[in-house]
């Protein structure tokens, strides 16, 4: 398979810059694999699809709004995205522009309220300069942790189709809008740089009704790295390289998997992260079952490659050529997939993590239907 077999034509006007006023009232494309038949929703409507005994697996990853917007003495604009932590008060980070940056150099960020001491700048394997550097954060009063002040000043770190210039992101109204918006209600571990954005859609009123219908519900974690949004550089799909996340899989949850297995319901993943999470984990002795586990995971998946424990989707509309592509693709096939994506198109649907959502149940060859 070809990367470039997985392109599609998505005007610009479809990427989505802003979230729907209610999370839950984004629109939903419904596909049942196995009968070929689509309806068109809203993600409110998701309880109509799912049934008593279901187990709903969400990633309960948070967000850490680790974009910091400056200015050097010289008066020229600076963005640092944090990247991981690299030390007390120390991170790896990608700066723009980095070239003129220099090591010692000290810089206000969001008007001031912290402080960016450039430590170091890494270097490439071949000896050249890297692209990130170790910086420092510090208080410039003296008076609360850095980490206190990142999580109460830093902007979120929005993917780059989402255009926002240094002032927006740090006027008072945008930046509340992407703080409230570009995380989950259920986020609870930090750790992330990027949203699972399928999640983005749930309310406490959306759960509730899942609850009254006798729908289960169980959290893993997947810390969403900056290589989510890096493009694939490969020709072909099974030479792609995927970056490593770290995740949990708590025995508790490999319970409810089981428990859900025996009662004869169903896996439904909310996004693409908790996929990952739960194939990663995959019982070899116990087809549809996961063992608890932790750590990082560069799990790639794409079609021809079964998965064994997932049996449903809840998921955005991915980039053309990407990874994430390729995952959807592996429940409905790489034709099936692309004709729907034409369709949304077509009927305006919006696109990638503010964007409205797919699901994709009656997957013939799921787990559940052959335990």
């Amino acid at each position: 398979m070809k990367v470039d077999d997985f392109d599609y034509a998505l005007p610009p006007e479809r990427i989505a810059q802003h979230p729907c006023e209610e999370r839950d009232r984004a629109r939903l494309l419904a596909h049942d694999v196995g009968a070929n038949r689509t309806e068109h929703r809203i993600v409110r409507d998701l309880p109509s699809f799912l049934r008593a005994g279901d187990l709903l697996v969400v990633n309960d990853t948070r967000v850490v709004p680790t974009r910091l917007h400056g200015r050097r003495a010289t008066g020229g604009r600076v963005e640092f995205l944090l990247l991981e932590p690299a030390g007390e008060e120390r991170w790896l980070a990608l700066a723009n522009p980095a070239r003129k940056l220099r090591a010692g150099e000290r810089i206000p960020v969001q008007g001031g309220r912290l402080e960016v001491t450039l430590v170091e700048r890494t270097t490439a394997a071949d000896g050249a300069p890297g692209k990130e550097w170790i910086v420092a954060l510090e208080d410039p009063e003296g008076r609360r942790s850095p980490s206190e002040l990142l999580e109460e000043h830093g902007s979120v770190p929005l993917p780059p189709y989402i255009r926002r210039d240094a002032e927006a992101a740090d006027s008072e109204g945008v930046a509340r809008e992407d703080r409230a918006r570009y995380q989950t209600v259920y986020a609870d571990k930090a750790g992330a740089v990027a949203a699972p954005t399928a999640g983005l859609h749930f309310t406490p009123e959306l759960f509730a009704r899942l609850d009254e219908l006798g729908v289960r519900r169980a959290a893993v974690t997947l810390h969403v790295g900056h290589g989510t949004f890096q493009p694939v550089q490969a020709e072909e799909v099974t030479s792609h390289r995927m970056h490593f996340e770290r995740y949990t899989l708590s025995a508790d949850v490999a319970e409810a998997i089981a428990e859900t297995r025996e009662a004869g319901g169903r896996v439904v993943c909310v996004g693409t992260t908790s996929v990952r999470v739960l194939e990663t984990c995959a019982d070899p002795a116990r087809p549809g079952h996961v063992l608890p586990a932790s750590g990082e995971t560069n799990l790639f998946l794409y079609p021809g490659r079964r998965l064994a424990v997932v049996d449903a989707l809840l998921t955005n509309f991915h980039l053309p050529r990407s990874s994430l592509l390729f995952l959807v693709s592996a429940l409905a096939g790489r034709e099936r997939i692309l004709e729907l994506y034409r369709e949304a198109v077509e009927r305006e649907y919006r696109f990638f993590s503010y964007g409205d959502a797919m699901l994709l149940y009656g997957v013939p060859d799921s787990p559940a239907s052959s335990v």
